[in-house]
């Protein structure tokens, strides 16, 4: 019975995550289930990042928020009512986010996040990642070095007025699975192994029935003709437009014909002139994973080195050794038009080649293991192959600190002045931001807050802009309109950018916790005047 509550669970799971499952796959949404997210302060922007992931069902959540709910809350924020004013704004929220998804466990500290820093900053060690919205420069930096040093990724989020900010703080990210879009397929046609040489030499396409011909794959196709093209070329792989068009007038000769001379019908010679581009790019090693297999961190292992850079020694020991300067074989190969048995055989033929690779693989990383007194099985062979499947995609995301992009003497003073060559860059948003922030140390409010204010504010921010350009040695010039735009805002958070910005994060977030697709490095800013965004390296 309980085998069948169990089955019964799954498929339930199955229908109702379906979606995501297609695209971060089981081991993608064990991971999201067993992470727990803290979100500081539950306005407009931070409810809507937690909605969007407690929907896919996020394992737990923490919100920390010291607020009392306010007519003004309950105006832009979706999980709160007029019956919620008074209350504590984490609890009144956590209430209604519980509601989405029976699957997610939500709590709620009654506190500022400034308090907790004081009294028991270890707090935040335990999550897998912390969001902290619209809070004050100074909490959002304290809060940073806590983070910065335990290792836990840290999203800085900001609605203000037509503006949504971004920031993660993240010492170091790996990914395995990047999922690259137009990634090309993996089929060494240019150096074939030895296993798909000697397939290729059991087909022979002069002495073929029409039948045989016609539903032979159109790698076999592509290899065959390369051979002839190779005797006739030096034996170099045809590489610019005009060599590849007379390869692909090679193929097309190829194409039977009838009595009447009339070339056949043959799709898999079309698919092979189709593919000749993509087919024949040279088998290299990227420049981004050399730079992995060179890092520090694959060199040097220890008992403390974290599985990825174990497995990414494993695979620079293969490379160099059995792999001939090349990464295991992928393993896949594209649909394509055949009979079923050609096709399998091929398949076959790449899918073996690629387990023998990733067992060599798998011997390096237990002998890696064990040279540090580690158990040699202590990474699964199935990660393992993972690993060796996505090795042409890997990447690592190193962010800078927060302290690094505040600090007079390591800001990054280039890559301000280079974008604001174009005045109306989104760089001049975050110049902006930076310079309400100013405005608030001094005067424990935002600009234009107080309605009757904003004339009076405009001369005040305008004196916090030219400090903040003067203290950083900016020779840029930031308009006047955003100045008097920054004040009418009013600190304001408006329900659709909070929206906007609340799928972005999250999305980032899902892509931190499940270490699949590649986050941004490391601001972004959504111009909602003008419907425009722009990541920077701050």
């Amino acid at each position: 019975m309980a085998m069948a509550d169990g089955f019964k669970e799954k498929a339930t799971k199955e229908q109702k995550y379906d979606r995501q499952l297609r695209l971060w796959g089981d081991h993608g949404q064990e991971t999201l289930e067993n992470a727990h997210v803290c979100l500081i302060n539950a306005t407009a922007s931070g409810t809507e990042i937690l909605k969007n992931l407690v929907l896919p069902g996020i394992g737990a959540f923490t919100i920390v928020d010291g607020h009392k709910v306010s007519g003004e809350d309950v105006g832009n924020n979706f999980f709160l009512s007029s019956s919620s004013i008074g209350k504590n704004r984490a609890q009144a929220t956590t209430e209604l986010l519980q509601e989405l998804n029976s699957d997610v466990s939500g709590n709620f500290v009654e506190e500022t996040p400034d308090k907790l820093l004081d009294n028991d900053p270890e707090f935040f060690h335990r999550f897998s990642l912390v969001i902290g919205v619209q809070l004050p420069e100074s909490t959002c930096l304290r809060l940073g070095a806590v983070l910065w040093s335990a290792d836990v990724p840290y999203l800085v989020c900001r609605t203000y007025g037509l503006v949504g900010y971004m920031r993660l703080v993240v010492k170091e990210h790996t990914v395995i699975e990047s999922h690259p879009d137009n990634a090309l397929e993996d089929l060494r046609l240019d150096h074939p192994f030895a296993e798909l040489k000697n397939h290729i030499q059991s087909y022979d396409l002069d002495n073929m029935d029409k039948k045989d011909h016609s539903h032979t794959p159109w790698i076999i196709i592509i290899a065959k003709f390369l051979e002839k093209w190779y005797s006739e070329n030096n034996f170099q792989l045809p590489k610019n437009y005009k060599e590849k068009e007379a390869f692909r007038q090679l193929i097309r000769q190829g194409i039977l014909k009838n009595e009447n001379g009339v070339p056949e019908d043959e799709e898999n010679f079309d698919e092979a002139i189709k593919n000749v581009n993509t087919s024949l790019n040279p088998t290299k090693i990227s420049s981004a994973v050399e730079d992995i297999l060179n890092a520090e961190r694959c060199k040097n292992i220890t008992s403390q080195t974290p599985a990825f850079w174990v497995m990414a020694r494993g695979l620079k020991e293969f490379v160099e050794n059995e792999g001939g300067g090349k990464l295991p074989v992928r393993g896949t190969i594209p649909d394509m038009f055949a009979d079923s048995e050609k096709f399998i055989k091929l398949q076959n033929v790449y899918r073996e080649k690629a387990m023998q690779d990733a067992l060599i693989v798998s011997k390096h990383v237990e002998s890696l293991l064990q040279s540090v007194g580690k158990a040699p099985e202590g990474i699964s062979e199935q990660d393992i192959k993972l690993f060796c499947k996505s090795a042409a995609f890997l990447r690592v995301v190193c962010c800078r600190s927060l302290a690094e992009e505040y600090s007079v003497d390591s800001f990054n003073k280039d890559e301000i002045t280079s974008c604001m060559d174009n005045p109306d860059s989104e760089m001049v948003l975050y110049l902006m931001l930076r310079s309400v922030d100013r405005f608030y140390q001094q005067h424990s409010r935002y600009p234009g807050v107080y309605n009757y204010q904003v004339e009076e504010d405009i001369a005040q921010l305008k004196m916090c802009v030219n400090s903040l350009l003067q203290e950083y040695g900016l020779n840029v010039n930031v308009k006047d309109d955003y100045i008097h735009e920054f004040c009418r805002y009013g600190a304001a958070e408006p329900h659709t950018v909070a929206s906007f910005l609340g799928g972005c994060a999250a999305q980032e977030a899902i892509k931190i916790i499940t270490h699949q697709f590649v986050p941004f490095n490391n601001t972004f800013i959504y111009n909602a005047m003008a419907q425009t965004s722009a990541t920077f390296q701050l």
